[in-house]
Parts: structure tokens; C-alpha cells; sequence
């Protein structure tokens, strides 16, 4: 891949990285503009914005504006153009259940530009639009925590990885969204213009140097796990297995640490095992729909990963001191809450008030 010293560049150069931009049905507006500002930075020096080192397109097969998640419009740049003039074509993704997130033959380019060779970008939920184009099979895939259970449930063949910012398969990048945009334009722009450029990018931006496509997720429960970056993608995995919880062994072994060191990591940092974090994390998912939703107890027990309902209701009981059919909800003001918010929840109010069980 070409690269050019970063200041000795000439509007006539050839651009070293072009990227084509497609914009889901009520995309994230922050997402789009992350990652353009960041070419733009890149592309020239100071703030001048010409497309000398980077250049970028916002494409659309019609010509109509493309509505934001904000209300925002943005109008395409230039039609569905030969992939093959792009290192990157980068879907942004948006909200997930406000009706078709791109037209036919926008997925038709994209299959086009996939059998090219050229490779996808999935940002935010952009990885949802690739998915259900059938250009994710055999690929791992990163998916913001948020919308890891919405991800599961809609494609269970592919396993959705939420415990880190982007991840590169080959000709396919996925990343969660949020400022993570950021560091997947950032990491692109030093593979193809330089080091110099992509901490430019950053800093003007006022962010930090770039985060690696390894590191964890900003997350609700980061305040809760402290510090310790292990901690936080264990709690992550917990999360993302209630109904079924993963053995303490089985989470050590994903994160490359033994199950002893774990203990000593959620002891010096929680003051819990990593067991009891987990069942206080399950309980306190529990609770939230118990006052949440009209589900039975014996279902919600099930969803929390206990194996009955008088198992559920000892520990319960033993751990907030009322039966779980106590604190059902009155009727008149139950809400729907989806699985991930109230994980998000449980963990932060039950393991910031729990003392070890």
C-alpha cells in the first residue's frame, strides 16, 4: 500500500487512500462526520481541506438527500461509482428498526464492490447492513455492546465480538461506532499516508493519540470495574451471557489470563470474585425485569441464567432481602426495556450497592 512522507505532497499527487462513503436510511450523523473530518485533516496541510493525500465520496443511487438519525440531511456527492476506485467503501449504519436501512441497489453495489475485492467498512451498525446482505459469512464481526443482543438474534451464524473498538477480517472492518469512528480512520490513514497524518487527524479533533482496534469498549459498567481494562471485557462477556453464563474458566481462557489471576484482578479491583460479580450482575438484570415487564418469575429466572425458580428466589432474597414477586411493578406503569439497557442497569446499581455475598 503506497505512503507518502506526510508534508511533501502536491494537488496533483494521487490521493494514497480514497474512500467511498454509503449512508443507511437514518445513519449517525457523528459516525459520517468522524471519519470525514479525519480524511480531511489528513488530506492537506493545516486546515486548508483539499483532497490531496485523501480524497472521499458520499455516494447514493439517488439523488434525493439521505435523512440522518438527527433529522440532519446530507446529499450525495456522486452516483454509485466504479468500486474499484476506492481502497475503502464505508457503510454507516444508523438506527436499527425504522424500516429499510438501504435500497436494492446500493446492496447490489455493495456485493458488486465485495466480489472486486475492494474492501467493506461496517461502522456502527453499517455491520447490520453487510450482515444482512450476506457479506459477513465466515468473518468475525465487532458490534457496539449496545446492540450485541439485537446482533445475536438477527444473525446466528455469525458471532458478534463486543469487546473492542474495530476489527479487521481480511477485506472486511467492522467497527461499534462512537469515537472508536475516529481511530478506524485513523489506523486507515497511517496504513496509507503516515504516522504524522493520523496523529494530526487526532489531535486537531481533540482526541488522544489512536486507540488500538484491541481495546475495550467504553462501557456504563467501566466506572463500576475500575480502571482495569481485563475487568471491563470480563464483565463484558458476563453481559453477553446472562440467559446462559459462561464457567469463570471460560472467561479467564478468552482473555489470555488463568482463572487465579481473574480472581486476584476482580478482587483488587471490585472486591468480589469473579463469580459472585457475575451473580450480582444476573440479579440485578432480574430485578430490573421484574420491574420492568409483565414477565412470569419462573421466565425471568430462566433469562437470568438460574436453573429454577425457587433457586432463583433464595438467592434473590438473599441478596436484596424481598422475594422477587414482591417487587413485581404495578401495572399501570410497566415499561418495555430491551435486554441490553437493562444489563447496562443491573450493573452498574446492583454491583455498586452489593457487599460479597
Amino acid at each position: 500500500m503506497s505512503r507518502l512522507p506526510f508534508g511533501r505532497a502536491t494537488p496533483c499527487e494521487t490521493p494514497s487512500l480514497k474512500v467511498g462513503f454509503l449512508l443507511a436510511h437514518q445513519f449517525t450523523i457523528s459516525a459520517l462526520s468522524l471519519f470525514m473530518d479525519a480524511l480531511r485533516l489528513a488530506a492537506d496541510e493545516g486546515d486548508r481541506s483539499r483532497p490531496i493525500r485523501c480524497s472521499w465520496s458520499v455516494m447514493a443511487a439517488r439523488p434525493e438527500p439521505i435523512r440522518s438519525s438527527c433529522g440532519v440531511t446530507v446529499s450525495r456527492t456522486a452516483p454509485l461509482t466504479d468500486p474499484k476506485q476506492f481502497d475503502y467503501i464505508v457503510v454507516v449504519g444508523g438506527l436499527l428498526h425504522s424500516g429499510e436501512q438501504m435500497d436494492d441497489a446500493s446492496i447490489a453495489y455493495l456485493r458488486a464492490a465485495a466480489s472486486a475485492g475492494v474492501p467493506l467498512v461496517g461502522v456502527c451498525t453499517g455491520s447490520f447492513v453487510l450482515a444482512r446482505a450476506g457479506l459477513m459469512r465466515g468473518r468475525r464481526c465487532c458490534i457496539s455492546w449496545y446492540h450485541h443482543a439485537d446482533f445475536e438474534a438477527e444473525f446466528p451464524d455469525i458471532k458478534p465480538e463486543a469487546d473492542q473498538l474495530f476489527m479487521v477480517d481480511r477485506d472486511r472492518i467492522t467497527c461499534a461506532g462512537g469515537s472508536g469512528v475516529a481511530d478506524l480512520a485513523a489506523f486507515l490513514i497511517e496504513r496509507h499516508v503516515g504516522a504524522s497524518a493520523a496523529q494530526k487527524s487526532l489531535h486537531v479533533l481533540q482526541l488522544q493519540n489512536r486507540r488500538q482496534g484491541s481495546d475495550a469498549q467504553p462501557h456504563a459498567a467501566t466506572g463500576t470495574a475500575g480502571g482495569d481494562d481485563r475487568v471491563r471485557r470480563a464483565i463484558l462477556l458476563m453481559e453477553q451471557h446472562v440467559a446462559e453464563p459462561l464457567s469463570v474458566e471460560t472467561i479467564a481462557h478468552r482473555l489470555q489470563l488463568s482463572s487465579r489471576q481473574l480472581e486476584r484482578l476482580f478482587q483488587d479491583t471490585l472486591a468480589v470474585s469473579p463469580a459472585v460479580a457475575y451473580r450480582q450482575l444476573r440479579l440485578g438484570y432480574a430485578k430490573r425485569l421484574l420491574q420492568t415487564t409483565r414477565k412470569s418469575v419462573t421466565d425471568i429466572a430462566i433469562e437470568a441464567g438460574f436453573c429454577d425458580g425457587a433457586h432463583f428466589a433464595r438467592q434473590f432474597r438473599a441478596h436484596f432481602g424481598i422475594a422477587p414477586r414482591d417487587l413485581r411493578a404495578p401495572e399501570s406503569v410497566v415499561l418495555e426495556m430491551t435486554p441490553q439497557a437493562s444489563v447496562r442497569s443491573a450493573c452498574d446499581a446492583s454491583m455498586a450497592q452489593e457487599t460479597v455475598m
